[in-house]
């Protein structure tokens, strides 16, 4: 580990490797980078205080940069204690100046204490990925709140967080909830973690998926992207839901849909995608086969009741880098992929730049946002604003240079109108 004034990273020698890196994610980036170079002139983020709480990863420091270019003094930690990209967080940090406090592995104290150590700076806005810096403030260290003006929150855990504390009215500043911008989890949800959940499953375990059975748990917008990759990998997916609609809409896509009870017998690959605690629990392990692989690309690690597991298990053992054998005691064996934690940002490099382009700059725009209607503000969950998610998907249409038409006057009229019919 390197730790300093302002720092807490493992090697600041990868900041080289990191800076490489967070280039090359960056050519995928136009938005953010045009972002970028108005923030660098206007500076509307002059003297913001922001402490960020989100995976450490080479998107998040072309983020992080676009912030400080606006003017802001930006305070970084990770949401995940297996997410961060130990050169990106060096990077940071040696070649940018900004704070970062996050080691990839770090334990359950330290992932803490850096939280604590981000928030010592005492923010005008938290940034989110999972509500836990929002939890932290309003639990350990409230004397942080009288100087927050607003946060943002970038995932769908951390949006049912907060909305659940906006509804118990402890919330005590407002929250745009990145997440639900169309141009984050239309694209981000599902075509990244379609792709980078596959991609952290085929990086730990090196399986071949044509011909497997593949059992997705949960049909949100994260569940169709992952569904629709493996199937495109030639694997027979099974889809699980608790929501009726979701479930026939699985149906409709061409998709079996099944309890998670009639799938634990049948699948090769497990991988949940909830939001939910306990979705693969005891009941559901004695029914599996032999050598089945489970993971979790939801939030937190709590989808998978991994102490049932362990419960189950006569040993545990290390059998690949993030692949852990339970042993059970007939003789079978589980195998828990990255400790349960997102498969696709521990095994894996997370979403490509192209997705989190429009994801990160919701991010931005959003802090923009707060800090222009700060005054005006209730403490809820606001979604981003319709004129920013199209902003978004304009530059980002100009980036990849794709045009679109413009409606004529006659149209605008006819839409406008009510009175022309048959």
């Amino acid at each position: 580990m390197t730790r300093g004034k302002g720092f807490d990273v493992k090697e600041l020698r990868l900041a080289r490797a990191g800076r490489d890196r967070i280039e090359w994610a960056k050519k995928e980036m136009p938005v953010l980078r045009s972002i970028g170079e108005r923030f660098a002139k206007k500076k509307p983020l002059k003297g913001l205080r922001i402490s960020a709480c989100l995976h450490v990863t080479t998107e998040t420091a072309a983020l992080m940069q676009v912030l400080a270019a606006g003017g802001a003094k930006v305070t970084l930690c990770a949401s995940n204690p297996l997410s961060t990209q130990d050169d990106a967080a060096a990077a940071l940090v040696k070649n940018d100046g900004i704070s970062v406090y996050a080691i990839k592995g770090e334990n359950r104290k330290t992932y803490y204490g850096h939280i604590l150590q981000a928030l010592s700076v005492k923010p005008h806005v938290t940034m989110d990925d999972g509500a836990d810096l929002v939890s932290v403030i309003h639990t350990k260290r409230r004397e942080v709140l009288k100087g927050v003006v607003g946060g943002t929150e970038e995932t769908t855990t951390g949006v049912i967080r907060l909305r659940a504390m906006a509804k118990k009215g402890v919330l005590r500043y407002p929250i745009v909830a990145v997440n639900e911008a169309k141009t984050k989890h239309f694209f981000d949800n599902r075509y990244g973690t379609g792709q980078s959940t596959l991609d952290g499953i085929l990086r730990a375990t090196n399986r071949l998926l044509a011909g497997s059975c593949f059992v997705v748990a949960g049909y949100g917008w994260c569940g169709r992207g992952l569904a629709m990759r493996a199937r495109g990998m030639g694997a027979r997916v099974l889809v699980t839901e608790v929501d009726p609609l979701p479930a026939l809409e699985a149906i409709m896509d061409g998709f079996e849909v099944a309890s998670m009870s009639e799938a634990a017998a049948k699948g090769d690959i497990f991988c949940t995608l909830t939001g939910n605690i306990h979705v693969l629990r005891g009941e559901h392990f004695r029914k599996m086969k032999d050598g089945a692989i489970v993971c979790n690309a939801g939030h937190f690690n709590v989808e998978i009741d991994i102490p049932a597991l362990a419960k189950l298990a006569r040993s545990v053992r290390t059998v690949r880098p993030f692949v852990e054998e339970y042993r059970m005691r007939n003789g079978r064996a589980i195998h828990l992929l990255a400790e349960g934690r997102l498969i696709n940002l521990s095994s894996a490099e997370g979403h490509p730049s192209t997705v989190m382009d429009m994801s990160f700059a919701n991010q931005a725009l959003g802090v923009e946002f707060l800090i222009k209607k700060k005054e005006t503000l209730d403490n809820v969950v606001y979604p981003i604003p319709d004129a920013i998610d199209r902003e978004i998907a304009r530059l980002k249409l100009a980036g990849i240079g794709a045009k679109i038409d413009t409606l004529t006057p006659e149209q605008k009229k006819y839409l406008a109108s009510w009175e022309m019919g048959t």
